[in-house]
């Protein structure tokens, strides 16, 4: 149990196609000793699409976690005061979100949840999914591997001939990326195949 006691915040933004493979990794954490709290943006907490509804991602997270899903800038504004994370983990990680945290704008509950966190000098990790990652957020992705405190998971191209813009990163290594952040490191590589 490498993540025994750990209190992982772990929030989800709407890169929706990515979401059922990011929650086993939420339940990975918890196998790992972390106690960890949902963090959904308001896109995963209201919008249905053809790969789930708002409720059933609420759902899922709260029969694993035991917690509703904190989905108001209120709620997590409170984390940066009481010190409530040891680390905060944002996956998938929209485009839109990367663009924002690179420019300060924190107008919904994940960007609050990282501002928090980042005002007490913690953790946070990156797991990009964003179509434009070697395009219009290219510059973002290179901004946030300079911000002191930010880690991100390895990621790729994960579809090089139909997406070539397209990065995402490797789910699988959240935990892995989390162990090493928390001891203020880059997990390596973070260029990876798919």
């Amino acid at each position: 149990m490498r993540l025994k006691g750990v209190k992982v915040g772990f929030a989800l933004t709407g890169s929706h196609c990515c979401l059922d493979m990011v929650l086993p990794q939420v339940q990975n954490m918890i196998i790992e000793g972390a106690d960890v709290y949902p963090i959904i943006s308001s896109a995963v907490d209201t919008t249905n699409t053809r790969y789930g509804t708002s409720e059933k991602w609420k759902e899922f997270l709260k029969g694993i976690t035991s917690r509703d899903a904190i989905s108001t800038v209120v709620e997590v504004e409170l984390s940066g005061p009481q010190k409530t994370f040891d680390v905060v983990v944002v996956a998938p990680c929209t485009g839109n979100t990367l663009a924002k945290l690179a420019n300060g704008i924190t107008d919904g509950t994940v960007l609050m949840s990282v501002k928090a966190q980042l005002r007490n000098q913690r953790p946070v990790v990156l797991a990009v999914s964003t179509n434009d990652g070697l395009s219009m957020n290219a510059k973002n992705i290179g901004l946030l591997l300079n911000v002191k405190n930010v880690y991100m998971v390895p990621f790729g191209q994960d579809n090089p001939s139909g997406k070539p813009n397209s990065l995402i990163s490797k789910w699988d290594l959240i935990t892995d990326t989390v162990l090493d952040a928390l001891q203020g490191k880059q997990y390596q590589p973070i260029l990876v195949f798919y």
